[in-house]
């Protein structure tokens, strides 16, 4: 099961909107195929282990997460081991998807399959977690990527950032970016920076094949821009990688904007600017389920103040900005039983930065 998951990382470049899955296929206690799950429309990984064993007869199978019964893009894997003649399956963990949710590990059962469940189950279930959480709550994990200073700091005051960080939390951030379904800014980053938001494959530091797949596959981006004043010419407007400017639903859009093809969705508005939660349904709706968020501190603390920041992975500097530089959170807080707590699950050295991957308690 563990090489099952180490080949479903494979695909996870790549497999979006699908989950990423591994499957390795053995008998008589030697791997007679393996594969991973394939760009949406290509083959699940049950599939690419089946074509590369050609001969399943009598085999187990062990697949990171349960075989699909439903007819999709693709069959259903349950029928295709079946087939095949495979007489036990391992899986790590169900699927979560309304449409499999059991049916695949019964219909096995039903056929006289050996069936277990739920070996390396936690390490599966934390691999596809965006995936579970758009299945089960409705909407993807939302993860917001920060950087800053030694002493809380992210930009000096005339909004003078770059870079803040190292090359390797650099080239940390990409493989974030990669592994994402959309990645979401602000209109007041892109006016700033000019930011394109995209892969980069020079900094991914990832084996080829992988990089292959990590630039073929981007991910989508958004801009949230109230008032539609990001330029016809910003970077992140570009043919390079798919686009979506969302706006408030009272602003007009101009006439060039409309003419240019550019993507565009209305979202209502809050107290605070666009309703974050409308967003989060949008994007639901476009199957995405790991969204990184790169802004700055307004719509980093408006996140997280509205509950939806599922996770924090914060990049710390070995440097000073001092104390009339820009916070990391614009999180106005006014006494001490309002504190956001935070648990640590990682903290990790990147080069001479250290990254920490926290998570408000709300979502733990």
């Amino acid at each position: 099961m563990a090489r099952a998951l180490r080949l479903a990382r494979r695909a996870r470049y790549s497999a979006r909107p699908n989950p990423h899955v591994g499957c390795v296929l053995t008998r008589d206690g030697a791997v007679i195929g393996e594969g991973f799950t394939q760009p949406a429309g290509g083959d699940h990984a049950e599939i690419q282990a089946l074509k590369a064993a050609g001969d399943a007869r009598g085999a187990t199978a062990y697949v990171s997460l349960e075989p699909c019964a439903h007819q999709g893009r693709t069959g259903p894997c349950a029928d295709a081991l079946l087939a095949a003649g495979v007489t036990r399956v391992v899986a790590a963990t169900r699927d979560p998807n309304p449409q499999v949710a059991g049916e695949g590990l019964r219909r096995l059962a039903a056929a006289g399959v050996a069936v277990e469940c739920g070996v390396l189950e936690r390490e599966a279930r934390r691999e596809i977690a965006g995936f579970i959480a758009r299945m089960e709550r409705g909407r993807g994990r939302m993860r917001a990527k920060l950087a800053m200073s030694l002493d809380g700091r992210t930009a000096m005051a005339s909004g003078e950032s770059q870079w803040i960080t190292g090359p390797a939390a650099r080239a940390d951030v990409q493989r974030l970016r990669a592994r994402s379904c959309a990645v979401v800014t602000g209109v007041g980053t892109v006016l700033a920076d000019d930011c394109s938001l995209t892969v980069r494959a020079a900094e991914l530091g990832l084996p080829p094949e992988d990089i292959a797949l990590a630039t073929a596959h981007p991910p989508l981006r958004v801009v949230l821009d109230s008032g539609l004043r990001t330029p016809l010419a910003a970077k992140v407007l570009d043919a390079s990688a798919p686009s979506l400017l969302c706006h408030a639903a009272d602003t007009p859009v101009p006439q060039a904007l409309a003419a240019a093809g550019t993507a565009l969705c209305a979202l209502p508005r809050d107290a605070r600017g666009l309703d974050p939660h409308a967003l989060a349904a949008v994007l639901a709706a476009r199957h995405c389920n790991e969204i990184l968020v790169e802004c700055g501190p307004r719509l980093a603390g408006s996140l997280l103040r509205a509950g939806l920041l599922d996770e924090l992975v914060i990049y710390t500097a070995p440097v000073l900005l001092g104390s009339s530089a820009r916070p990391l959170l614009d999180l106005p807080l006014a006494h001490m039983a309002d504190k956001v707590a935070l648990q640590i699950e990682d903290l990790r050295q990147v080069g001479q930065d250290w990254r920490i991957t926290a998570i408000p308690t709300a979502h733990s």
